[in-house]
């Protein structure tokens, strides 16, 4: 199958998840459609019926390669292991769940392929608008078809989305005394299907990210560097999705602005 084959069918199975099983319920979720899935966070009945509805698609689009969904490692994380296979499907199935449930965008689904650990493919659907985001490894990145290329704000102070939620106080206050002031600080959008389009767009130019789960950053990650800007940790080292667990990750809407976030970063106190 053909890159252009593959992307068209990853987004119409995409947009079929989305109309089918999250924008019907979106504002108009019950109580009992929501449930408590960690400390501040949920999950609801959008989540559980979209992630069936891609793993049944993906199955029949690839029945060779493996499929790790977020909501079925949440139940059985022994599914993690299928992230340094040989092929494997990464799902989703609703992306920013927190704001959904709240009735608020942003929200959308990322879907990433992944050969020994490595991203060679990524998806990303937003779901109000239907901003489609692909980019398929060594071939670029597009939007809605078009290819595109990342750019900075051009701001005199570069524009900082920074993700303090997951990091221990200690390394959430060195990262308020010694790299917030150099940016002009912008909130998360707690959804990196919006994440990442934004650093690409030139509407953020760099963020900080503690947690590196699979789902939210194999596609968003592999999507940015092909457009020419920079996600890696903080070693320079490029991210994997079979190495879900190691901490910190940083993106930039260039190369440049990449190195001077990871020098400030490499100059914290311990």
């Amino acid at each position: 199958m053909t890159s252009d084959a593959l992307t068209s069918a990853m987004e119409l199975a995409m947009r079929e998840a989305s109309e089918r099983a999250i924008l019907p319920r979106y504002r108009a979720l019950a109580a009992h459609e929501v449930t408590d899935k960690a400390a501040d966070d949920v999950v609801t009945v959008a989540d559980h019926e979209a992630e069936a509805i891609l793993a049944d698609k993906l199955a029949a689009l690839m029945p060779e390669a493996a499929i790790v969904g977020e909501e079925a490692a949440h139940e059985d994380p022994s599914v993690l292991e299928h992230l340094s296979g040989p092929l494997t499907w990464i799902i989703d199935p609703l992306d920013g769940t927190n704001n959904f449930a709240a009735g608020k965008p942003p929200f959308g689904v990322l879907v990433a392929l992944a050969q020994n650990g490595e991203t060679i493919g990524g998806w990303i659907l937003d779901s109000l608008s239907g901003r489609f985001c692909h980019a398929i490894a060594r071939g670029g990145s597009f939007i809605d078809g078009e290819r595109i290329t990342a750019r900075a704000s051009n701001e005199a102070r570069p524009i900082a989305a920074i993700s303090l939620i997951f990091m221990d106080p200690a390394k959430r206050d060195a990262i308020r005394t010694h790299i917030a002031p150099h940016y002009t600080l912008v909130d998360i959008p707690r959804c990196a299907a919006e994440q990442y389009p934004r650093l690409v767009l030139g509407q953020n130019d760099i963020s900080i990210f503690e947690r590196t789960l699979p789902w939210d950053h194999g596609a968003g990650a592999l999507f940015l560097n092909e457009a020419g800007g920079k996600a890696a940790r903080l070693d320079g080292s490029p991210y994997r999705v079979s190495q879900w667990d190691r901490p910190g990750m940083l993106g930039a809407s260039t190369p440049g602005l990449w190195d001077i976030l990871a020098t400030q970063m490499a100059a914290m106190p311990d």
